[in-house]
Order: structure tokens, then C-alpha cells, then sequence
């Protein structure tokens, strides 16, 4: 009994550390070969740099709702088939954001992996607007 009893114990503290290191890799903080800034230095970015584009993995819906200026929507779950739509960024960093900053993440990986300078944007356009970005429809 007691051998089972170390069995599960064991198993729980395995998939407790499994659940973690899933938990900070989806939020970008461990693995992540991009930049992630906070909402007020992406602001600075997009006010300051010519050398910028910005990129919305949202979904269409949620873009209509209200995105960024001169942003370029593919939502995350096209994005790899959609890479072509970027290829005159190359030479150029890409902002990316979603709603929260989890879907960027993701799409920061695809992007770096193709090639791509990219920089997340944590928070995403949830923590933009708290900080008084333009935001059009």
C-alpha cells in the first residue's frame, strides 16, 4: 500500500511540474527566442519607430471590434499558411498582439521560426488601451 501511495505522490509532483513549465513556456518566459515588451514601450515603438509593423492574431471579429492603426490581421490559426502576407516585413520588426498576450506568444514562435524579427506585446490590446492607445474600427 504504501508503495502505491509513493507511486501517486510522485505522479501528482510529475504532472504538477509539467502543468508549470506549460503554464510559464505558453506565456513566452522560458523558450522564447523574441522580445516581449510591456504596452507602454510597444506605445513608444509605434509612435517613434518607422522601422515597425504591427500584426493582430486575433480572430475577425474581434479585429472589427477595434484594432490598432495600419495593423495587418491574421488570426494566429492562419498565420502559418499566411506567412507570404508579411514577407514585405522581413526587414522590418513585427509587433504582435492579441487580446491578452497569450495568442501572440504563439504566434511570436511561428514567426521567429520563419525568420521574422518579432517583439510580443504583453497584455496585448487589453493592456494598450488601458494605456491610451488609439484604437480604430
Amino acid at each position: 500500500m504504501t508503495e502505491n501511495k509513493n507511486t501517486i505522490n510522485i505522479l501528482y509532483w510529475v504532472a504538477m511540474a509539467g502543468m508549470v513549465l506549460w503554464f510559464v513556456y505558453s506565456k513566452g518566459l522560458i523558450f522564447a527566442n523574441f522580445e516581449s515588451i510591456e504596452a507602454k514601450q510597444a506605445i513608444a515603438l509605434i509612435e517613434k519607430d518607422n522601422n515597425i509593423s504591427l500584426l493582430d492574431v486575433r480572430t475577425k471579429e474581434e479585429y472589427k471590434e477595434g484594432h490598432l492603426r495600419d495593423a495587418t490581421l491574421i488570426p494566429l490559426h492562419a498565420l502559418s499558411e499566411n506567412l507570404g502576407m508579411l514577407k514585405a516585413d522581413k526587414n522590418k520588426r513585427i509587433l504582435v498582439y492579441c487580446q491578452s498576450g497569450n495568442r501572440s506568444v504563439s504566434a511570436s514562435r511561428i514567426l521567429d521560426k520563419h525568420g521574422f524579427s518579432v517583439i510580443n506585446i504583453k497584455g496585448g490590446i487589453s493592456k494598450l488601451k488601458n494605456m491610451g492607445i488609439e484604437i480604430v474600427k
